[in-house]
C-alpha cells in the first residue's frame, strides 16, 4: 500500500484530492449501491402485502370449512346439567329429554376406630379384592360386588397403627406393578377417635374394590362401610317405546349429542337439552374475513400510493402486480357470486359426479357489500342471520362457496408476491457481486492515484534540489 504526506514539496492537499476523485470514481457502484436499497425497501413491503394476504387466506379457508356451519349453542333446562357445544364439523342441532337417574361417584369404604394412634390395634395384614359394582338387584339395599381379577394382599408392618396402614395401602401395587387407585387415610373426629378412610380415585361401577381381614377391628367390634362405586346414568326419552340408558364411569357424556359435551351433578327428571346452530358464530367468520381483507386493501394503498403535493411515491408505486390485487379482491365482491355445484348423479356414465354453475348473484344476500367509495368491503351480520334462518342450506353452500374463492385468489396472489420477491432477491444478489468487484477496482484506483501523486511530489523535490543547485552555481560565478 502507497502511503505519501499531502504537499511536502507542491503544496497541494493530495489526499483530498484523492478523496474527491475517488468519489467520481465510486458513482457508478454509488447508483448500484441505491439500486439494492431500493430492491430491498420493495422487498419489505411484498412481504407486508403479503403478510395481510395470508390473513385473507386463513379468514377465507375458516369461512370455507365445515367447522364454523356446525358451531352450536346449548341450553338446558336445568341448573343441574351443563351442556356445552364441543365444535368441530360433527356438531348437529337437535333437541334431547332425558332423566338423570344417577350421577357417578368413587368408591368410599370407612372404619370407625376408638383410637387413630394405639399400637398393635389393627391386623398384620388385609386383602383388597378390585372388581365392579352392579345396581340392588335382590332389592335390600345393598349393591352387588364382582370380583375382578386377582386380590392383593397388604401387608402392615409394625407396630400397626392407622398411620401404618394407611402408609401400606397407599404404596401398595397389583401383580403388574400398578397402583390399586386407592388412597387410604385417617381422620379423626373427636379426640383420639377416628375413621380409616378408603376412597376409590375414580368415579364409576367398574372402579370399586372390597376389604377384607378388617372384620372386628372397628369401634365396638364393628367392620367397613362401605358406599359403593356408581356409574352416572341418564335414561333417555323417558316413559317411551324408544326409551334407552347411557352409562358413564364419569358425570360427563361426551358423545349422547353430535357436537355437544354434557355434564350432570343431580339426580333429576325431564331435562332437556337443546342444541341450535350458532349463526352468530358464522357472522363472526364472515366479519373475521371482510376486516381481513379490508386490512390487505389498505396495505396494498399504503403500499403503492403517489403523494401528488410532494410529488414522492411509495415503495410499489407504478407496481401492477401488487395493484391489480385490490381490483381482484374488490371485483368478487361487484361481480356477484357464482359457483359449481356438484350433482349425486352421472348422466354422462362416464364414473364421474355431474355438475351445474350455481348463478348465486349479489353477495349482500350474504351481507357484504362495497362501501360508498368502492374501495372496502362492508358486512352487516343482521342481513347474514336472517337469510340463513330462511334457508341455511342454501346460504351455506353460498358462504362456503365464496370462502373457497377467496381462498384460492389470495393463495394465487401470494405466490404472485412470491416470485417476485425472488426475483428481487436474485436482482439484489447480483447488484451485491457488481459491488464486491467495484470495492476491487476502486482499491486498485485509489493506490494508483496515491502512487502517481507520491511520484509527482518526488520530481518536483527533484526539481527544487536541482534549480537550488544551479542557483548556488550562477550565485558563485558573480
Amino acid at each position: 500500500m502507497t502511503s505519501s504526506v499531502d504537499g511536502l514539496v507542491s503544496g497541494l492537499s493530495t489526499s483530498s484530492m484523492i478523496s474527491q476523485m475517488m468519489q467520481v470514481e465510486a458513482a457508478p457502484q454509488t447508483k448500484l449501491k441505491t439500486k439494492v436499497t431500493t430492491a430491498e425497501t420493495a422487498i419489505s413491503s411484498y412481504m407486508s402485502v403479503n403478510a395481510k394476504l395470508k390473513a385473507v387466506e386463513s379468514a377465507a379457508d375458516a369461512l370455507g370449512s365445515l367447522d364454523p356451519w356446525r358451531s352450536l349453542k346449548t341450553t338446558s333446562s336445568s341448573t343441574g346439567v351443563t351442556a356445552t357445544a364441543t365444535g368441530g364439523v360433527t356438531g348437529m342441532a337437535g333437541s334431547l329429554t332425558f332423566d338423570v337417574t344417577s350421577v357417578a361417584r368413587g368408591q368410599s369404604s370407612i372404619l370407625e376406630i376408638s383410637d387413630t394412634t394405639a399400637e398393635q390395634a389393627l391386623p398384620d395384614k388385609i386383602t383388597i379384592q378390585p372388581g365392579t359394582w352392579s345396581a340392588d338387584a335382590n332389592n335390600d339395599g345393598v349393591d352387588e360386588f364382582t370380583p375382578v381379577g386377582d386380590p392383593v394382599e397388604v401387608t402392615v408392618p409394625e407396630p400397626r397403627t392407622a398411620a401404618k396402614l394407611t402408609a401400606a395401602v397407599n404404596s401398595a401395587t397389583d401383580a403388574d406393578g400398578k397402583s390399586l387407585g386407592i388412597r387410604a387415610y385417617a381422620v379423626n373426629t373427636s379426640g383420639n377417635e377416628g375413621v380409616l378412610q378408603f376412597s376409590g380415585m375414580k368415579s364409576g361401577a367398574a372402579n370399586g374394590f372390597q376389604i377384607t381381614g378388617l372384620e372386628g377391628y372397628g369401634k365396638n367390634g364393628s367392620g367397613t362401610k362401605t358406599t359403593s362405586a356408581k356409574d352416572a346414568t341418564l335414561t333417555v326419552n323417558p316413559g317411551t317405546t324408544s326409551e334407552y340408558k347411557v352409562n358413564s364411569t364419569t358425570n360427563t357424556f361426551a358423545s349422547l349429542m353430535p357436537g355437544v359435551s354434557l355434564a350432570v351433578t343431580k339426580e333429576e327428571l325431564g331435562v332437556t337439552v337443546n342444541a341450535t346452530t350458532d349463526a352468530t358464530a358464522i357472522a363472526d367468520k364472515f366479519q373475521a374475513l371482510v376486516t381481513a381483507a379490508n386490512e390487505a386493501l389498505t396495505e396494498i394503498t399504503a403500499q403503492t400510493k403517489y403523494d401528488l403535493e410532494a410529488k414522492k411515491g411509495s415503495p410499489l408505486t407504478g407496481d401492477f402486480t401488487v395493484r391489480q390485487m385490490t381490483q381482484a379482491v374488490l371485483g368478487m365482491v361487484s361481480n356477484g357470486l357464482s359457483f359449481t355445484r356438484t350433482l349425486n348423479t352421472d348422466a354422462d356414465n362416464d364414473g364421474a359426479k355431474d355438475t351445474t354453475t350455481v348463478n348465486f348473484g349479489s353477495l349482500k344476500q350474504l351481507g357484504i357489500t362495497l362501501s360508498k367509495d368502492g374501495s372496502q368491503l362492508e358486512f352487516k351480520a343482521s342481513t347474514l342471520i336472517d337469510a340463513y334462518a330462511k334457508d341455511p342450506a342454501a346460504i351455506q353452500e353460498a358462504g362456503m362457496a365464496f370462502g373457497k374463492q377467496v381462498g384460492k385468489l389470495t393463495d394465487g396472489q401470494q405466490l404472485t408476491i412470491t416470485r417476485v420477491v425472488t426475483g428481487r432477491k436474485t436482482e439484489i444478489k447480483s447488484l451485491n457481486d457488481q459491488i464486491d468487484n467495484w470495492d476491487t477496482r476502486l482499491a486498485t484506483r485509489r493506490q494508483a492515484l496515491q502512487r502517481q501523486y507520491a511520484a509527482l511530489e518526488t520530481a518536483l523535490g527533484n526539481l527544487n534540489n536541482q534549480s537550488s543547485w544551479l542557483s548556488g552555481q550562477i550565485a558563485s560565478l558573480g
